[in-house]
């Protein structure tokens, strides 16, 4: 068995539509990849509380990250007239991809950037993985009996009384 030509299996650039036109976003060079991993990277443990690499955040500051990953599309938005947070979105879609893959682009597409869109609730989650959609009833407490609490105070009226 021979290796396939690299350039066909896999997905060289995204096409994002917006305002009726298509937007080709080509796959980025290896050293944006790798930025966009590390700062994505950095950013993921910044939110969980942890420690980011700040050489990683900063250089990602200086340099103008959206037209590294839109490639030509971004001056092409520029040109068009988009507006910014259209201009946003089609590039943390680039950088999902470039992170991620294609689904994951998409599924961050169509749910807008929403996170709530992203993630099913728990309900159809429930749904989906087949489990109990309802909570068992508790047993049945008839016919068992408890014993009565003793009195407030009785207990140290009594030990005194002795």
């Amino acid at each position: 068995m021979a290796f396939e030509e690299l350039g066909e299996l896999l997905d060289e650039s995204i096409e994002l539509p917006v305002a009726g036109r298509l937007y080709t976003v080509p796959a980025p060079s290896a050293e944006i990849g790798l930025r966009t991993q590390a700062l994505i990277h950095a950013a993921a443990v910044a939110a969980d509380g942890g420690r980011a690499d700040e050489q990683v955040l900063g250089d990602a500051a200086e340099r103008d990250l959206y037209r590294d990953v839109l490639g030509p599309a971004h001056d092409e938005m520029i040109a068009d007239g988009v507006k910014w947070p259209t201009l946003k979105h089609a590039a943390i879609t680039a950088m999902v991809w470039i992170a991620q893959d294609k689904t994951a682009a998409e599924r961050y597409w169509t749910a807008a950037g929403d996170p709530s869109r992203l993630a099913p609730n728990r309900e159809a989650r429930r749904n989906r993985s087949g489990a109990a959609s309802l909570t068992p009833s508790r047993g049945s407490t008839s016919g068992t009996s408890t014993r009565p609490a003793p009195a407030r105070g009785a207990g140290k009226k009594a030990r005194k009384r002795r």
